[in-house]
């Protein structure tokens, strides 16, 4: 979900084999940051060796009233499923729990107002069983969304794992969430 105007910019240089976008905000599907022949996803697709499902949900808890819809997003690749629930907002988790399986690593948004909370976010994670975890749309320095920061949602778990933006996901018996470096965003 290629972003602008949220306080920091992409970088200049940003080349992608394959971009979603879940859903048409200004904040999510800025495609034009990126450089390169990428493949554009933004329903099930399959592109190089990567199953990528879209699963229809909503960006807010009354059906898309407020804000519309959104698409959750399945990679499927090497053995694993990687979740991205882009700005997700409904809060019964019942739908998603019954529809995403055994997936490894789930990055979902914390930060409320405009999606799920980190209240919610927490009941995701006991709900969809993932044993990764990396949050996401939460207030950091320089954003000038108003969102919550993360460590309400931090404070939940045992087991958090302080990295860089690249990192190898390790699965474990119990929830490991990956706690990105912010400080240059």
């Amino acid at each position: 979900d290629p972003y602008t105007n949220v306080g920091y910019e992409l970088p200049n240089d940003l080349y992608a084999d394959i971009v979603t976008v879940s859903h048409e905000h200004f904040d999510h599907n800025y495609v034009n940051a990126v450089q390169g022949n990428f493949t554009l996803v933004t329903n099930n697709a399959s592109v190089n060796g990567i199953s990528i499902t879209a699963i229809p949900t909503w960006h807010d808890p009354e059906q898309g009233r407020l804000r519309g819809e959104n698409n959750v997003y399945v990679f499927s690749v090497d053995g694993m499923k990687i979740c991205h629930l882009g700005d997700y907002g409904e809060t019964d988790n019942s739908f998603l729990a019954e529809r995403l399986q055994d997936i490894d690593v789930c990055l979902l948004p914390i930060g409320g107002t405009y999606t799920i909370d980190a209240k919610q976010a927490f009941n995701y994670v006991k709900a969809l069983g993932v044993k990764g975890v990396v949050p996401m749309h939460y207030k950091t320095p320089r954003s000038n969304i108003e969102i919550a920061p993360k460590g309400e949602f931090l404070q939940n778990f045992t087991h958090v794992k302080s990295v860089g933006a690249e990192f190898e996901f390790e699965s474990s018996n119990e929830v490991t969430v990956y706690d990105v470096d912010d400080s240059n965003f």
